[in-house]
Parts: structure tokens; sequence; C-alpha cells
């Protein structure tokens, strides 16, 4: 087992061991336990109570974090010309159409989200090979396959995240950073609980949320309580 650093240690000791927090207790402590020297995004872990094996079993959604992921999104727009101005407007980092697409084709995918339109799915079909594997295709499910893209645009830079379960059966995402203060923490993990909850499957049956953990980049994970939300 590797050597504990001072710091690691010191921060092992701040968390009672068994203890289980309030998401507000949790949300202060993960900023006192990271010691990086960047600003650490901050993780949360759900554990479901769902056979993800299941088509009607898979919960997957859409957030919007009301305090934003604290993250810089670059976002690509792939849009028709009567659409491009008000993506650019809406924050759209580069907007285009059969230019991107040709240099998708050539490996380029410097970009964190793809949005569009539904009538040009056909033509993004053939990238799911480049894009698949990174998670940029875009997905009606998740709103990056829209009419209005500026809208989407807009949502995204301002926090909107999507998320899905795993294999194992559990979500896994960033709600934040340590810069942010405990409450605006709290305040999205609060929003993502929520989601997730009204995302339950009719066919799921017994404890649906199973655990609960927050962490931040190379941080303990510290065990919230459900009930605390």
């Amino acid at each position: 087992m590797a050597k504990l650093t001072k710091n690691q240690r010191l921060a092992a000791e701040k968390i009672e061991a068994g203890k289980v927090y309030t998401i507000a207790e949790a949300a202060a402590l993960v900023k006192e336990i990271t010691t990086t020297k960047f600003d650490a995004s901050v993780d949360i872990d759900v554990r479901l109570g769902v056979d993800p094996r299941k088509a009607n079993q898979m919960v997957r959604g859409v957030v919007s974090l009301p305090n934003g992921t604290g993250k810089v999104v670059r976002v690509l727009a792939l849009c028709t010309a009567d659409q491009e101005a008000a993506a650019k407007e809406a924050g759209a980092d580069y907007v285009g159409l059969d230019e991107y697409i040709e240099k998708i084709k050539g490996g380029w995918t410097d970009v964190d989200v793809i949005i569009t339109m539904p009538q040009i799915m056909g033509k993004i079909g053939a990238l799911g090979r480049v894009l698949g594997p990174r998670g940029l295709m875009p997905n009606p499910k998740s709103g990056t396959v829209t009419m209005d893209v500026a809208k989407a645009v807009k949502e995204v830079k301002q926090g909107k995240i999507d998320f899905k379960v795993d294999k194992f059966g559990i979500l896994h995402t960033s709600i934040g950073k340590v810069s942010f203060t405990a409450e605006q923490i709290a305040e999205n993990a609060r929003e993502f609980i929520d989601t997730v909850i009204k995302l339950k499957p009719a066919v799921a049956k017994g404890e649906y949320i199973k655990s609960i953990y927050l962490s931040s980049t190379m941080s303990q994970g510290i065990k919230v309580d459900p009930k605390s939300f």
C-alpha cells in the first residue's frame, strides 16, 4: 500500500470512519480535504439499485446545474446557415457544417460537446467511428440534437450536463469545482440527485439509491446520507 503524504494523512483524519454525512456537511468537508494546487473538480458517485443491462432500467438524463460546472466547455454547433449567427451569439466556440465534418473525418475532436439539428444527423452518422468512442456523438436524449441550436448552446455553456448509468449501476459526474462555496456545491448536488430520483425506472424494485459519495480530484470519497436530499 502506498504511503500517505502529510496532506493526505491530515485530510484522512478529518473524515470520521463509518460516519455518513449530510450533503451540506460533505460539501464543506470536500473543500477542507482537497490539497491540490489546481482548482480540482468536485465529483459525485451514485450507486443505483438498477440492472443497466435491461433497457427498461437504464437511467440517463440531463440536468442544468444552478451554479454551473466551473469548467470551460468548448462547443461545436453543426447547423444550417440560417442558425449560425444565433449559435455564435449564444456562445458556440465553433460554428459551421461541411468544413467541420471534414475536419472530424480527419481526426479533429478538439471540443467537449457537439450540438446539431435533426436534418443534419444523416451527415453526422458517418462520423460515429470518430465521435462515438469520445462520447461526442450528438443525441436527442441529451438535448444535443435540436431545432433550437442557440438555446442548446446557451444551456450547455451555463452548466447543463448529461449523465448515464454505467454497466455497474453507477452514475459518475462532476458537479462543480473546489473553488465553489460549500452552498454552491450542495445546491448542484441536490439538483443532480433530484433529477436522478425523477428518472427512477418504474420496474426498479427495492432500494433505488444505494449509496452516494462526494469527492474531489485525488481526494477520498465522503459518504453522503441519501436522506439528506
